[in-house]
């Protein structure tokens, strides 16, 4: 491979709007006829980003062909392997997913890295376009003494461990203490708050991986705080994962009424998605429950809590230096108003006993090739409407192109929009004109790399390999974590 001379970019470079199609010129290229000829289309990636985009090219032009080309051996990205096992009804979207999947102008090949297998370029050489929709495969770092301890994990990775991402496979987290601290509070947070305290046999019946649930049975875990550097006003997370958190059984919230004091002047003129949220937060905080309530309380033998003004500080090792055993957080106030208010230490500390830390402070986006531009600050790749800056014919969709924010939902919106940018490129004359190979090309290179793709039809048969798997324990499925083992179902 090329070395690694990545191209940096700085938000302040980007054009503020996108330039005008006169990005070629008509004698360089003709007009690309959508009537004569098929539109070879390339997207990287098999989440939500990627086939939405596949998804809205097809329905909106009647000849394109799209190729979807996936790093794991199976398809579906986060909503196969970051969505959490008891919020079955959000992975309904692989249904139509499959639909695009099936159709006779859409193909799907796994098991091929873009970047090493085959190159962005190779790509470009072979597509009419390329969109890279590949999500943000990393996590942000602490960057504190003590990050790098026995019991400190990514959320992002403990959420892979349990959800059967292989690479996570092995995590083996140990849940033999009392206490959990999590880092961040946006609904992965919460996510992973759920996972650890939810008795194990609610989980039972979900698509959690068995050897994670074989974990949680054993846990020692009793007492969660989910930490945030700012106030109750700037939490994250969503007012159903909050709702989720504060009806889970076993369980009691812990809510310091000071820290709500105040607020309900504040959030009278707050949109209503936030002001619903905010007044949920304050009635768990500051209201008496009722009996019924009271007495499940009572009754519970975990807890979870919400620390707001603190900011992990350091990471406190076990007097062996081989365990964690606490956390220093920095004490906050706020400074600014709006969407410049940020948390600043006021110059006190506190130490929180805990036996595991687990970060969830933001995914984030890795530079894929060489030849794509990349933003490390703002971990995107540079963009106007999905048309990566100064790149013809190269588009990007979903958290590469906007950062990890958002729902599925949102995510689909954005896609539509890259996906409709690149056609009015394509009607306007602005992307190759003439056939392209498409998958022919790179199938050539690929075998002579050794690499051979998974399909969608190799997917289907480990789907319901795993379908099976988890009749027996009333599972929808017991997924398959190890790739060899998965190659050697499918007769390779």
């Amino acid at each position: 491979m090329a070395p690694r001379c990545w191209r940096w970019w700085h938000w302040s470079v980007w054009p503020r709007t996108r330039p005008p199609p006169a990005r070629s010129t008509p004698s360089s290229h003709q007009q690309f006829s959508t009537q004569e000829q098929t539109p070879q289309i390339c997207v990287v990636g098999s989440g939500p980003a990627g086939f939405y985009t596949a998804q809205h090219l097809l329905k909106h032009h009647a000849r394109a062909h799209v190729d979807i080309y996936e790093k794991q051996l199976v398809p579906f990205g986060l909503v196969r392997f970051g969505v959490a096992p008891d919020h079955p009804e959000v992975k309904n979207v692989i249904n139509t997913f499959t639909q695009t999947a099936r159709s006779d102008r859409c193909a799907f090949y796994g098991s091929v890295v873009v970047g090493r297998d085959v190159t962005v370029p190779e790509l470009r050489e072979a597509y009419h376009a390329v969109v890279l929709s590949y999500g943000a495969e990393s996590h942000q770092a602490l960057e504190i003494p003590g990050e790098e301890l026995p019991g400190v994990f990514s959320a992002r990775a403990f959420v892979g461990w349990y959800n059967g991402l292989p690479e996570n496979r092995e995590l083996a987290p140990d849940l033999s203490c009392d206490t959990a601290v999590i880092l961040g509070q946006g609904n992965v947070a919460l996510d992973v708050a759920r996972i650890l305290l939810t008795p194990p046999e609610h989980l039972e019946k979900t698509d959690i991986t068995e050897a994670a649930l074989g974990v949680l049975r054993q846990s020692r875990v009793k007492t969660v705080w989910i930490v945030g550097r700012r106030g109750p006003l700037q939490v994250a997370f969503t007012i159903k994962e909050l709702r989720e958190m504060i009806q889970l059984p076993g369980t009691r919230p812990i809510l310091d009424p000071a820290d709500f004091s105040g607020l309900q002047d504040r959030i009278k003129e707050a949109p209503r998605p936030r002001k619903r949220l905010m007044e949920l937060l304050l009635r768990t905080a500051t209201e008496k429950p009722g009996a019924q309530e009271a007495a499940r309380q009572v009754l519970a033998s975990r807890a979870w809590g919400l620390r707001f003004f603190r900011s992990p500080q350091q990471v406190l090792p076990s007097p062996d230096g081989q365990q964690v055993a606490g956390i220093r957080l920095a004490i906050t106030r706020l400074e600014g108003v709006g969407e410049a208010t940020r948390a600043v230490p006021t110059g006190d500390t506190e130490d929180l006993p805990c036996g595991l830390v687990l970060s969830s402070v933001g995914y984030k986006s890795r530079p894929i090739d060489p030849s794509v531009p990349f933003d490390p600050k703002l971990g995107i790749i540079p963009n106007v409407e999905g048309w990566v800056v100064d790149v013809p014919g190269l588009y990007c969709s979903g958290w590469v192109k906007r950062g990890p924010t958002g729902v599925i939902a949102t995510t689909m919106t954005d896609s539509f929009h890259t996906s409709q940018t690149l056609l009015q490129d394509l009607k306007a004359g602005l992307l190759p004109s003439g056939p392209r190979p498409g998958y022919s090309a790179v199938e050539a290179l690929l075998r002579s790399r050794g690499v051979r793709p998974v399909s969608f039809s190799d997917w289907e048969k480990l789907d319901a390999e795993e379908v099976s798997r988890g009749q027996g324990a009333g599972k929808p499925r017991e997924k398959l974590l190890d790739p060899q083992e998965m190659l050697r179902l499918l007769g390779r």
